[in-house]
């Protein structure tokens, strides 16, 4: 009987001590977490690449720093360069918004509404505090990002470092991951497969495309002479993540201006590159994911708002991910096929 309740104790006491370690890594971790799940998703997109680049260099060492010197001049490179034009572009911008009168196109809307001097005045000071705060909080964001470099810097490093790591020794990771779930070895094995799929689809079926999507209007904005094209290239991007919205929100807008302003060669431009954005995701989608698990567009949409709510811009993809795993566990906790929220399609031959 005292064995017994020895033996009871000690799993009560190691139960306890492991549930206050994971609890203090949680909050030693938890400044930077969300650059630990960049690393991971970086590492996850980038793998197709690092598997092809082993097969060839037989080193992992050598395959994985290949990468990162890929990443560096792909990415950061060009964010370094691109960053004191974009914050320039975006005061200008800020700028210009504050001044636009928004009164008058809106009295020729909705002229009941400006009836009396009053309502008018009353109308014009709401717009205004409107656009002051967002001009305030977009320029205290930028100014942020500036001051904050340091700890950036900081955060880019733990990106690094668990984007070569986890690519370079992803299958003990994965082990190591398989042997915590508490699941039968067919549901781990299917859980897998549909995490797989799900996140090569939020990834390359949304993100990686909508970027793609988002710099090739930005393109016909640069070589077309569009003000503030590299702040537009920006917001395109986002538009071009966006399910549903796309970057039409952005680039149809842009050549209205353009004809309005007489540039009729640079509108038809905008018109050609934005088209091209806006359809080229035909042309990608069947080369980026041929076979996948595919979330509605409307659960991605919503996730996606909800995730940069939550997480700020990197709940574009941890919006959807957190959502799509949800929905897999419950399907494979009700031993069901996938409902019409998730559905698995094969790329017709």
């Amino acid at each position: 009987m005292v064995k017994i309740d020895e033996e009871y104790f000690g799993k009560i006491m190691t139960s306890i001590i492991l549930v206050f370690l994971i609890i203090i890594s949680f909050l030693l971790l938890k400044p930077i977490l969300l650059s630990i799940i960049s690393g991971l998703l970086l590492a996850f997109i980038f793998t197709p690449i690092y598997n092809w680049l082993y097969k060839k260099t037989k080193s992992k060492n050598l395959s994985a720093s290949i990468i990162i010197v890929l990443l560096f001049l792909v990415i950061f490179i060009p964010i370094w360069f691109l960053t004191p034009i974009l914050i320039d572009q975006s005061f200008k911008i800020l700028q210009a918004t504050i001044q636009i009168d928004l009164i008058t196109p809106l009295k020729n809307l909705f002229p009941g509404f400006f009836s009396s001097q009053q309502m008018t005045t009353q109308i014009s000071s709401v717009l205004s505090s409107f656009t002051t705060k967002i001009a305030d909080s977009i320029t205290g964001s930028l100014t942020n990002v500036l001051l904050d470099f340091p700890t950036l810097s900081l955060h880019f490093l733990v990106v690094l470092f668990t984007f070569f790591f986890v690519m370079r020794d992803q299958e003990h990771f994965f082990d190591y991951i398989k042997s915590l779930l508490p699941f039968p070895k067919e549901v781990e094995n299917k859980l897998f497969q549909y995490s797989s799929e799900i996140t090569k689809s939020v990834l390359y079926g949304q993100v990686v495309i909508g970027i793609i999507q988002g710099i090739l209007a930005g393109i016909g904005f640069l070589i077309f002479g569009v003000p503030n094209a590299i702040f537009l290239m920006l917001i395109s991007i986002l538009a071009g993540i966006f399910p549903i919205i796309g970057t039409a929100i952005i680039w149809v807008p842009v050549a209205i201006f353009m004809f309005i302003a007489g540039n009729n060669f640079a509108g038809w431009g905008v018109v050609v590159f934005g088209t091209l954005s806006s359809t080229i995701d035909n042309f990608l989608r069947p080369i980026f994911v041929s076979k996948m698990t595919k979330m509605h567009s409307a659960v991605v949409l919503i996730s996606m708002i909800g995730g940069l709510f939550f997480f700020g811009l990197i709940g574009f993809i941890l919006g959807p991910l957190i959502v799509a795993y949800l929905l897999i566990i419950l399907e494979l906790y009700r031993k069901k096929p996938l409902s019409g929220l998730i559905t698995h399609e094969q790329q017709k031959k």
